[in-house]
């Protein structure tokens, strides 16, 4: 990376993240995209980025004419008025009508006179930015691809010599030319949009470097935004055995007091069990002490929340409305995992929270875009800043079997889990029971014990140790009394 480059802001937020700072000055950028992605739309961000910065910018165009670019820029906020046009389309004037400017047909000249005018004019506006949408309308004039290659070669160094910032679009073909214009490009910024929803990558950034990998990209009604991918580093805060407690002595003494700031923990179990109404416990006794928790719910509506809470003596209602506890709904599909994570990150970074529970983890995979896989990968990335902030992360875990514990948690993310609670359902002599207890522990030690889990009008209530049955974790609870009996 060289710090010395001078680099313009591209006015996409969240861009200029990925790309360390914006584009360099005097280089041309490449936009690749299927129609529909953004591409226009990221050009126009740029040069309203540059009028707004009282710079000179030209829009060459070929597809749709002023009056419609003008109107569609519109439509986002986005005013172009003050911007120069080219219209390298057929049968169309040079600029607006207040330019004095015409442009015969380019069937009737020869490429070379046509690129001619087209030099003639850039150097009387003398733009700082220059958008070119799409650059395969220069294509077009040339009768080879090596002559293609040529002049695309020698108006790059025209507008590079002149300090001319260019971003071009192209819709991505398996032809030579497309290889060409990528080898030429200073730099490459790639849109898709699937049924994981629309990502952008930078897989190339000439002298600075980029943030790799693939980013989250919505389009809103004021324009683009880019969520790029969360990448935690070091520990921002020292790591200190302070232990958070749940506010109820037989839940803490199976933690040894309670859990560390700075851990991630799971809450497993099966559905109905009880897992939410644990981490309810959790966040009320934080809110309590003022640490500002927040929820944030993949599976369940703040309605059902804060009813059901309630029902067992945590007054949830109130604890928002006071402003000590927070919960944030996410609806499916309507975020990507990199907007979630910046989310959660501006929450940590602005207030003084403390705590973040998410439930649950099969619902963050299921609600969010993205193939699961990935996902797993970024609730991992989220984690990690989360801890590097020292922040308790809560995650409810949900497990498909309602009797044993075969493995910790269901997740493909358990190994960065630095506590495992699992609750269970025991049947014994004919009665229904639950259990819960602590499988792991990194930064303190917990009781090796199962105690008698119960929800009540009253909230929860933690029993004695369940010594009186065996193979709870197996699945196959036996009372020792029918044990001592069949021997």
């Amino acid at each position: 990376m060289n710090a010395d480059l001078p680099t313009i802001e591209t006015g996409v937020s969240g861009l200029d993240e990925i790309l360390y700072g914006g584009l360099v000055t005097g280089r041309l950028y490449l936009v690749v995209g299927r129609p529909g992605t953004g591409k226009t739309l990221l050009g126009m961000e740029f040069l309203q980025t540059g009028i707004q910065a009282d710079e000179t910018v030209l829009f060459v165009h070929g597809e749709e004419s002023r009056s419609e670019i003008v109107a569609n820029a519109s439509s986002f906020g986005i005013d172009l008025d003050p911007a120069k046009f080219l219209d390298l389309g057929p049968d169309s004037d040079f600029f607006d009508a207040d330019n004095a400017y015409d442009l015969v047909d380019s069937r009737d000249l020869e490429s070379e006179q046509f690129i001619e005018e087209i030099r003639e004019a850039i150097e009387e506006i003398n733009p700082d930015r220059v958008l070119v949408d799409p650059i395969s309308q220069l294509q077009y004039l040339e009768p080879s691809e090596y002559q293609f290659r040529k002049r695309l070669i020698s108006f790059m160094r025209f507008l590079k010599g002149r300090g001319t910032t260019v971003v071009a679009t192209m819709t991505p073909a398996a032809s030579r030319n497309d290889n060409e214009v990528r080898s030429l490009s200073d730099g490459i910024v790639e849109l898709e949009r699937g049924d994981d929803g629309r990502r952008i990558s930078v897989p190339k950034h000439r002298g600075i470097g980029q943030q790799d990998g693939t980013h989250g990209l919505e389009i809103r009604g004021n324009g683009l935004e880019v969520y790029p991918s969360l990448i935690p580093s070091g520990p921002a805060r020292e790591f200190g055995p302070e232990r958070l407690p749940f506010g109820i002595d037989e839940l803490d003494a199976l933690l040894d007091g309670g859990l560390e700031r700075g851990t991630a923990t799971f809450v497993a179990g099966p559905t109905g069990v009880g897992k939410s109404t644990v981490g309810t416990q959790f966040l009320s006794e934080a809110a309590s002490r003022g640490d500002d928790p927040v929820a944030y719910l993949f599976e369940e509506s703040p309605k059902t929340f804060v009813h059901r809470s309630e029902s067992i003596g945590i007054p949830i209602d109130e604890m928002e409305a006071a402003g000590t506890l927070a919960i944030e709904a996410v609806e499916p599909l309507t975020l990507s995992a990199e907007e979630f994570a910046q989310n959660v990150r501006e929450r940590v970074e602005t207030t003084e929270t403390e705590i973040v529970m998410i439930d649950g983890v099969e619902g963050y995979k299921v609600a969010l875009q993205g193939e699961e896989s990935k996902l797993g990968r970024k609730l991992h990335a989220l984690i990690r800043y989360l801890k590097s902030e020292d922040v308790a992360v809560l995650l409810l875990d949900e497990t498909d079997q309602a009797a044993g514990m075969p493995s910790a948690t269901s997740a493909n993310i358990n190994y960065i889990a630095d506590n495992v609670v699992f609750l269970n359902y025991v049947e014994t002599d004919g009665e229904l029971r639950k259990g819960i207890g602590v499988l792991k522990k990194r930064a303190g030690n917990f009781e090796r014990t199962i105690r008698e889990f119960e929800i009540t009008p009253d909230g929860i209530v933690v029993g004695e140790p369940l010594t009186d049955v065996r193979g709870i974790l197996e699945g196959t609870p036996t009372s020792r009394s029918m044990a001592d009996n069949a021997k």
